[in-house]
This record gives structure tokens, C-alpha cells and sequence, in this order.
């Protein structure tokens, strides 16, 4: 386990969004998404332990008939990715595939899609 400040874990999910391409960045940025670092996850049913979740309307799914909608929001969950961690670099990398996990849930990939991209 790999304990860093929540300040510094902040840091390394917004180094994972900078590194993104700038076209990428805009669609994120107009997409009503919320990023958020939460410390723990709600007991998942099968006993798995999250890293990330998305929470909203995929973007590829989205109608402009729909409304008023509340913004989607991923959650990316500091004590999980702490506890996998073998090293600091290890856990700023498994950061960063989380955060790429989860936004290609906001642009409708599968999780089948995602590992394929090694973003699993």
C-alpha cells in the first residue's frame, strides 16, 4: 500500500487529464462531467473493489430532447488505488488508466473496449 496526500492524488488525477489531446479535453469540458476524488466507494455487490465509476448518460446516448439532466460525474476512489499500489509511480499510473477508464465511459466505450485499449 501506497499512501500519498490527498492534495498530491488531486495532482496526479489533473495530470491525467492534462495529458489528454486538446479535442479530447473540449468534449470532456462541454460534456457537463464532474471529477471528483472520493476516498472510498460504496460496497460494490459482487465484493470487487472500485477504482473508478461513471455516473450519467453516455455521451453517445445523450438526446437534446432530454432536457435539464444533472451533470455525469466520475468518481475516482483514492483508498482502493492506494491499497493496489506496489510504488508511488505505480499508483500515479493505475491513476491515469482509471481516469482514461472511466471518461471512456462518458464517450460509450465498453469495459471489454476499454481493456483492449489498456485502459482496463
Amino acid at each position: 500500500m501506497i499512501r500519498i496526500s490527498r492534495e498530491e492524488f488531486e495532482e496526479a488525477v489533473d495530470d491525467a487529464l492534462d495529458s489528454l489531446p486538446e479535442e479530447i479535453a473540449r468534449a470532456i469540458a462541454q460534456a457537463n462531467v464532474a471529477i471528483l476524488v472520493e476516498e472510498e466507494p460504496d460496497a460494490h455487490a459482487d465484493g470487487t473493489e472500485l477504482l473508478g465509476l461513471y455516473v450519467g448518460i453516455p455521451l453517445d446516448q445523450r438526446s437534446v430532447f432530454a432536457g435539464y439532466a444533472e451533470p455525469d460525474r466520475i468518481l475516482i476512489f483514492r483508498g482502493p488505488l492506494q491499497r493496489m499500489a506496489r510504488s508511488r509511480e505505480h499508483l500515479v499510473e493505475q491513476i491515469a488508466v482509471t481516469v482514461l477508464h472511466e471518461l471512456g465511459h462518458l464517450f460509450g466505450l465498453s469495459d471489454r473496449r476499454l481493456h483492449e485499449l489498456g485502459w482496463g
